[in-house]
C-alpha cells in the first residue's frame, strides 16, 4: 500500500510539472533532476538551491582534507614517523581516488540522498538486494553518525590543546572536552536549522576561506619553521613508538591518520536532492572536490613534515597535538593561537556541513522504513523544508558518543576507526554490486552522465580491493601492550551495531523494509 501511495504522489507531481507549475518546476530542479527522481519513484521534498559551484564548495569544505590531516596525525607519526606519514598518505590518496571514481559514477546513475544503501538495492541481485541494502543502510548511518561525532570531538580537544599552550599546568580533563563538544553541537544545530537557506552562499564563502587558510599555513611553515632534511622526511626518520612488532606493521596501523583525512568525499551524494542537475553536478563535486583537496593536503603535509624538528617531542607535547608543537617552534603563543584559529574555523563549518549530509542520509534511510521510529525521523519541516528531526537525532548522537571521552583518553582513535570501518563496509558492498551488474547485466544499468567508460570495471575492482584493505587495518590497536584504555573499541561497536541490524532485520526489516528498488521504474 505504501508503494502504491508513493506512486500516486509521483503521478500528481508529474501532472503539475508537465502542466508548467512554476513552484513545482523550481523545486524539482532541471528536467534531468525531475526524470531521475521520477525513475527512482521518489518525491522531491527539498529545494534544489545548490548550483555546481556551491556543490563543489560544499564537498571541499566538508572534507577539509588538509585541516584534518595536520590536526589528527598523532597516530600516523607515532606509528610510522615522518616517512610513514608521508607514504601512507600517498597510497591512501591514490586508493581513495579509485573509490571516489566508482562512487561518483553510481551517484550519476542514481543521485539520491540514500547513497550506498540505495545503490546496493538497485544494483544487487534480486535474491540478496533487500537484506544487503538493509545492512548497508544501518552501517552507513553508523559511519556518518560516527564521522559527525569525530569532527565535533576533534574541535573540542584542539581548543583544550590551545588552553594548555597558554597554561602549561592545564591537564585537559575529559569531561571538559565533552562539554566543548556539546557547545560545538549547539553551533551545528543552529546553522543547520536556522541558517539552512544560506548553505549555498556559505559554502562558497567558506571555500575561499578554506583555500586562503591553506596558503597562510603553507607560507608560515616554509618561511618561519626550522626544516628537516629531505632524507629524514622521506627516507630515514621511521618511528615505532606504538611498540608494534615490526616497522611495516606499525606503518600499516598508522595509516588511519591518512585515511581519516580522505574520508567522507561522498558527502555530496547525500545532498543530491538539494543540488541542481544532480546527475552531472554531484559526481563532479565528489570527484573534483576530492582531487583538489587531496593535492592541497599533500603539499601542506610535506611542508608540515619538514617543519617537525622531533617526532618524539611533538608526540610528547603537553597539548596532545603535534601540530601545536610545530607552531610553538616557529612563533609566539599569540601566533600559535592565531594560526590554529584559522584552521579551527573551517573545521567548525566542516562539522556543520557534515551534520547536514549525515542528517539527509539518516532521513533517506528512514524514508524507506529502514530505522526504528522511521515516521518521526523522516518528517520534513514544512516551513523550512529540511529534516529537522534527523538533524536533532544526529546532534543527540554526537553528544552521546562524546561521553566516551570522559572515561578514555583514546576515544578519538576509536571513533575515527569506527567511522573508517563502517564507511569502508558500505563502499565494499555498493562497489561489489555495481561490479556484479557490469559483468552480468550491463544493459540494465541506468543512463549515466558521468561515465568511467571502458576503464570503469578495472577502476571499480581496484577501488574494491582498497576498501577491504583499509577496513582490515582500521580495527587494529595503535599501541602495545593492549590495555582497556588503549584498546580499539571500534571493533566492539561495529560488531554490536552489525548484530543489532541483523536482529532488527529479523524482527522488522524483512516485513517493513522493501528497499528503494521496488519504487524504481525499470528501463
Amino acid at each position: 500500500m505504501e508503494v502504491s501511495g508513493k506512486t500516486t504522489a509521483m503521478e500528481m507531481v508529474d501532472m503539475e510539472f508537465n502542466r508548467g507549475d512554476t513552484d513545482v518546476a523550481e523545486k524539482s530542479g532541471t528536467a534531468g533532476d525531475y526524470d531521475e527522481m521520477s525513475r527512482m519513484g521518489k518525491l522531491q521534498e527539498f529545494k534544489r538551491n545548490m548550483r555546481p559551484l556551491a556543490a563543489l564548495s560544499f564537498a571541499s569544505v566538508l572534507q577539509a582534507t588538509w585541516e584534518y590531516l595536520i590536526l589528527s596525525n598523532y597516530t600516523g607519526l607515532e606509528d610510522g614517523g615522518l616517512p610513514g606519514m608521508f607514504w601512507s598518505y600517498m597510497w591512501t590518496f591514490a586508493g581513495f581516488g579509485f573509490i571516489m571514481a566508482s562512487l561518483a559514477e553510481m551517484a550519476s546513475m542514481a543521485p539520491t540522498d540514500g547513497g550506498q544503501y540505495h545503490w546496493v538495492s538497485e544494483f544487487c541481485s534480486p535474491r540478496h538486494q533487500k537484506f544487503l541494502s538493509y545492512i548497508t543502510g544501518w552501517m552507513s548511518v553508523l559511519a556518518w553518525q560516527a564521522g559527525t561525532a569525530s569532527g565535533s570531538f576533534l574541535t573540542g580537544t584542539v581548543i583544550q590543546g590551545l588552553i594548555s599552550v597558554r597554561d602549561p599546568d592545564y591537564t585537559s580533563p575529559g569531561w571538559q572536552g565533552t562539554l566543548l563538544v556539546f557547545a560545538m553541537v549547539l553551533v551545528i544545530y543552529f546553522f543547520n536549522v536556522y541558517a539552512s537557506e544560506l548553505m549555498p552562499i556559505l559554502s562558497n564563502l567558506l571555500m575561499l576561506f578554506h583555500v586562503l587558510s591553506w596558503a597562510v599555513i603553507l607560507i608560515m611553515l616554509w618561511a618561519m619553521a626550522p626544516h628537516r632534511s629531505a632524507e629524514a622526511v622521506f627516507v630515514s626518520d621511521w618511528q615505532n613508538f606504538g611498540g608494534l612488532q615490526t616497522m611495516g606493521l606499525s606503518v600499516m596501523v598508522g595509516q588511519i591518520s591518512a585515511i581519516y583525512g580522505c574520508l567522507s568525499s561522498d558527502a555530496c551524494a547525500h545532498m543530491s536532492e538539494e543540488i541542481k542537475d544532480a546527475g552531472r553536478n554531484v559526481p563532479n563535486a565528489m570527484y573534483w572536490g576530492y582531487l583538489v583537496n587531496g593535492i592541497m593536503a599533500a603539499i601542506l603535509l610535506v611542508a608540515y613534515l619538514f617543519a617537525t624538528p622531533s617526532v618524539e617531542d611533538s608526540l610528547n607535547d603537553a597539548s596532545g597535538f603535534p601540530l601545536l608543537y610545530v607552531f610553538k617552534q616557529m612563533t609566539s603563543t599569540a601566533g600559535v593561537n592565531g594560526l590554529t584559529a584559522i584552521i579551527i574555523l573551517p573545521v567548525i563549518f566542516s562539522n556543520v556541513m557534515f551534520n547536514a549530509a549525515t542528517s539527509r542520509q539518516t532521513w533517506a534511510f528512514a524514508r524507506d522504513k529502514g530505522l526504528p521510529f522511521s515516521k518521526w525521523i523522516s518528517k520534513i519541516d514544512s516551513k523550512r523544508q529540511i529534516p529537522v528531526n534527523a538533524i536533532i537525532l544526529s546532534c543527540t548522537l554526537s553528544c552521546l558518543v562524546s561521553l566516551i571521552n570522559i572515561g578514555s583518553s583514546t576515544a578519538f582513535n576509536a571513533i575515527i576507526s569506527l567511522n573508517t570501518a563502517a564507511l569502508m563496509f558500505t563502499y565494499t558492498i555498493s562497489i561489489s554490486c555495481v561490479i556484479y551488474r557490469k559483468i552480468w547485466y550491463p544493459e540494465t544499468l541506468p543512463v549515466r552522465r558521468w561515465d568511467l567508460g571502458r576503464f570503469g570495471l578495472p577502476i571499480n575492482i581496484i577501488g574494491l580491493v582498497y576498501c577491504v584493505f583499509a577496513m582490515f587495518w582500521s580495527f587494529w590497536p595503535t599501541e602495545l601492550p593492549i590495555t582497556t584504555d588503549n584498546f580499539n573499541w571500534s571493533v566492539a561497536i561495529f560488531v554490536g551495531v552489525f548484530i543489532i541490524s541483523l536482529v532488527m532485520y529479523v524482527l522488522k526489516g524483512r516485513k517493513e523494509y522493501h528497499g528503494p528498488v521496488v519504487q524504481v521504474k525499470q528501463n
